[in-house]
């Protein structure tokens, strides 16, 4: 396929490239979850990926945050390092955030304190609670408050919000620790229409600052990302370019209509 051979080429210029697989592949009991996947996202860009159940989306994010070990390929982040040979924490560290499917948020903490337990480099929850937050921090979490649209409630009880906003807060989180590059999984499952719309003004909002690559179901939703969008079947790169150019895809058509 013509865009794997583009991979490889784009894989050389290092420096607008933040992830890069090459040749993954992740075999569970036998089920090859991924096949030889490649694909890359370039620096402070935001791109969908979807695909059928099965097709390898999550097994994806987890070779990338280290969960998952591949049985071969390469992972690299940033232009050189090499993900398959970190762990977990250690990836984190080195700028990664992964947003799962459901928020998990401190319920009893308020909004503004959710954000500043999360701040980076201080993710003891009693030392947290000693901590004086200096200017700069006190900035940087109302910046973030302002991005998620959660100012106005700064002081109520994370249990108290919407499913909508404790994902907003859950991204808010990632946010305070600066990761380059952001996963999301599924950010919109059961949110309203308003708070769907919210989402993706939000995401479109952080990408520049930071890489974000977006798994998701809902097309409306991927529609209004606005972003390049690769699609996964039986854990390889289908096709890829924009959601009308992969919906309007003889073999895109096929897999999702074909079941």
């Amino acid at each position: 396929m013509d865009m794997l051979a583009d991979s490889h080429n784009v894989s050389h210029d290092k420096k607008n490239t933040i992830l890069y697989l090459d040749g993954v592949s992740v075999s569970f009991d036998g089920f090859k979850a991924l096949n030889s996947l490649s694909f890359y996202v370039l620096a402070g860009e935001l791109r969908a990926i979807i695909g059928p159940n099965g097709a390898g989306k999550t097994t994806m994010m987890d070779v990338v945050t280290g969960k998952t070990k591949p049985d071969e390929g390469m992972v690299e982040f940033n232009g050189g390092t090499d993900l398959t040979r970190l762990d977990e924490a250690r990836i984190a560290n080195l700028g990664i955030g992964r947003k799962f499917q459901k928020p998990t948020v401190f319920e009893n903490q308020s909004v503004f304190d959710n954000l500043e337990l999360a701040l980076s480099g201080n993710r003891d929850v009693f030392k947290s609670l000693l901590f004086k937050l200096t200017g700069g921090q006190k900035e940087r979490i109302d910046e973030v408050l302002e991005i998620i649209t959660l100012e106005e409630v700064r002081y109520a009880d994370a249990g108290a919000l919407s499913h909508g906003q404790k994902q907003w807060l859950e991204i808010g989180m990632l946010l305070m620790q600066e990761p380059d590059l952001l996963l999301v999984d599924e950010p919109v499952a059961g949110m309203t229409d308003a708070e769907t719309e919210q989402t993706a003004v939000l995401l479109k909002r952080i990408v520049g600052d930071h890489s974000v690559v977006v798994v998701e179901h809902d097309m409306e939703f991927v529609r209004s990302l606005e972003s390049r969008v690769t699609v996964l079947h039986e854990g390889a790169v289908l096709a890829e370019g924009s959601l009308d150019k992969v919906q309007n895809d003889e073999q895109v058509i096929e897999v999702y209509l074909g079941r």
